[in-house]
């Protein structure tokens, strides 16, 4: 009963994320109209040919909507991939390194982690420009201290079993020892920080976009679709509401995976006690 309870919500988890992918991806070959396109007057309402109206400028809002996914979702996926890469390396390694230098590493993460995400993010982006490389890297580089955190307490437990004792007293190499040993048994807590992460990037990049230091206009992006119209929204509320539910759904349904997995998690952790 629990397991089939696990694997349903993780279906509509799935099937949630795959409707937003599959937009994003092949949104803009379906798109009637450019993104760019003027087509009616400013904030015309829903019609044959506009099916969610016109925005501020008078451009299709549903084909801004199917051009705007990718930037986002690309963005996300690719500074997570990022953060949890670079934590998984340094949670690992400090948890089998020795006590001074996990110390020293863990130490130095608290400092990182006492900088607000968004905060961090913003600075560098404004001081430096808004390029779309730049907006990766440093959305991901503020998940790698989080990711690191929660992969060194889950190898430090590991570190401790009898396997890997054997491990070192054989004078396995500690490469060895990470890639083969630790990471295996690291894998479900990483999934379940890999989906955290993803939903965190999500609100950052929207958020930067939102704020205007993400892509420029005239681009297609959903944070940016909802600072553009935000002050027309009474007239034309579909050109905000539009690009908040895909964000929204997408964000729900990485967070059913990610709950089936932490319980699926939970319930492997119990059995190895047992």
């Amino acid at each position: 009963m629990g397991l089939t309870f696990k694997q349903n919500y993780a279906k509509i988890g799935g099937l949630l994320v795959g409707i937003i992918i599959a937009i994003a991806i092949f949104g803009p070959l379906i798109a009637p109209h450019t993104f760019d396109e003027f087509i009616d007057a400013p904030n015309a309402g829903r019609s044959d040919q506009l099916l969610l109206g016109a925005d501020y400028l008078g451009r299709d809002v549903w084909s801004r909507f199917l051009f705007g996914g990718r930037t986002i979702i690309g963005l996300s996926f690719a500074s997570t991939v990022l953060g949890v890469g670079l934590g998984l390396f340094i949670g690992l390694f400090a948890a089998s390194a020795k006590s001074r230098t996990d110390s020293f590493i863990m130490r130095f993460n608290d400092i990182l982690l006492a900088f607000p995400q968004i905060v961090f993010v913003l600075l560098v982006v404004s001081g430096f420009g808004s390029s779309i490389f730049l907006i990766a890297v440093t959305v991901g580089f503020t998940h790698a201290p989080r990711t690191a955190r929660i992969i060194r307490a889950a190898a430090a437990e590991v570190m401790e079993r009898d396997f890997i004792k054997a491990a070192i007293a054989v004078g396995e190499k500690r490469r060895r020892i990470i890639f083969s040993e630790l990471l295996p048994n690291v894998t479900s807590p990483l999934l379940v920080e890999f989906g955290l992460r993803m939903t965190y990037s999500i609100g950052l990049v929207a958020a930067v976009s939102f704020l205007g230091l993400g892509l420029q206009p005239p681009a297609a992006d959903w944070g940016l679709m909802i600072n553009e119209n935000r002050g027309s929204m009474t007239v034309q509320p579909w050109a905000v509401l539009t690009p908040i539910f895909a964000i929204a759904i997408f964000t729900i349904g990485i967070n059913f995976i990610t709950d089936s997995f932490a319980k699926v998690a939970i319930g492997i952790d119990r059995k190895g006690k047992e």
